[in-house]
């Protein structure tokens, strides 16, 4: 329930289920046990959809709610951060957001060290408040009907193979529930999957200009493909893969997967503000994991530094 007059203390807490209205109820209620158990001065609302979770921040940012709260995954936070980045500076700049992770994919929470198994835990960081400004990432580009349109990132943007298989992975892992088994499926369903994309790539004072199998651009840990990035430095870490032999694709998997993909020989790290993208017309595009319609034309990526006030753990 929603109060008309919320004092700044209290929590506006959106809870977002992984299967959508009606599912996880048994989560929303351990949760909701914590809270009140530590006697947190919350209200909460429920998404019906993914399509909601945006009308509800700006329900949220709009009643006045200094503290928010995503009980979600990646998307979810994206959704959050791209409402704040709506509203006036003195109004963001008032907002504190925070995670309990919950989604499919919970990178950018799994980066604080935020466990979705351990919500005691991470209400306990919360309440402690300790906050963080934090850089988000901007992919600005022209859509299908010539608009100029942006979109911010809290965690990468990901640029041909990488993206497919992020969209793959969110559907497998509805299906099989394990991060990692559901990647390994994803990996296995990309093999009948194009491959490599011609790709034409600013990075500083270099061009990339060839076939490339994938590009991640990270404000953070990628999904493991920029695991040196951090979101507070005011920089942007890029990987860009050629298209290694398979036995080489093989190894770099396992170098994902155990945290050490940059030493792959087929992976090229940069440090950057900017990446421009004059070509990359057949590769898909993701979004902290979400795939976006292919930006028509050339677009960039840029980083804006310590935008959003973040609680973080001890």
């Amino acid at each position: 329930m929603m109060e008309n007059n919320i004092d700044d203390s209290r929590w506006g807490v959106l809870y977002c289920p992984k299967g959508g209205r009606g599912a996880g109820a048994a989560q929303w209620k351990k949760v909701q046990r914590v809270l009140d158990d530590r006697k947190v001065r919350y209200d909460f609302v429920q998404s019906e959809n993914t399509e909601s979770v945006e009308r509800l921040i700006r329900m949220l940012i709009n009643n006045g709610y200094k503290t928010i709260v995503i009980v979600g995954g990646d998307s979810a936070l994206n959704d959050a951060v791209n409402c704040l980045m709506e509203a006036r500076r003195e109004v963001r700049e008032s907002v504190v957001l925070g995670v309990i992770p919950n989604g499919l994919v919970n990178d950018f929470a799994r980066f604080w060290n935020f466990r979705e198994g351990d919500v005691a835990q991470t209400v306990d960081w919360l309440m402690k408040r300790r906050v963080r400004k934090i850089d988000l990432g901007c992919i600005r580009y022209v859509n299908k009907r010539g608009e100029s349109c942006h979109r911010y990132f809290l965690n990468c943007v990901n640029i041909g193979l990488i993206a497919d298989m992020m969209n793959l992975r969110r559907q497998t892992r509805r299906l099989f529930g394990s991060r990692t088994l559901s990647f390994v499926v994803s990996f296995v369903l990309m093999l009948f999957h194009r491959l490599e994309y011609f790709m034409d790539i600013r990075i500083n004072s270099d061009r990339v200009r060839r076939k490339v199998m994938t590009v991640c651009i990270g404000n953070a840990c990628g999904y493991g493909q920029t695991p040196s990035a951090v979101p507070y430095n005011g920089l942007l870490d890029v990987s860009v893969v050629y298209h290694p032999e398979v036995a080489q694709l093989i190894a770099g998997i396992w170098l994902l997967l155990t945290g050490r993909f940059l030493n792959h020989k087929s992976v090229h790290p940069y440090r950057t503000r900017e990446v421009l993208v004059d070509d990359a017309k057949y590769a898909k595009v993701g979004v902290d994991g979400r795939m976006m319609s292919t930006p028509v034309g050339p677009y960039r990526v840029s980083v804006e530094q310590e935008v959003i006030n973040f609680l973080i753990p001890d």
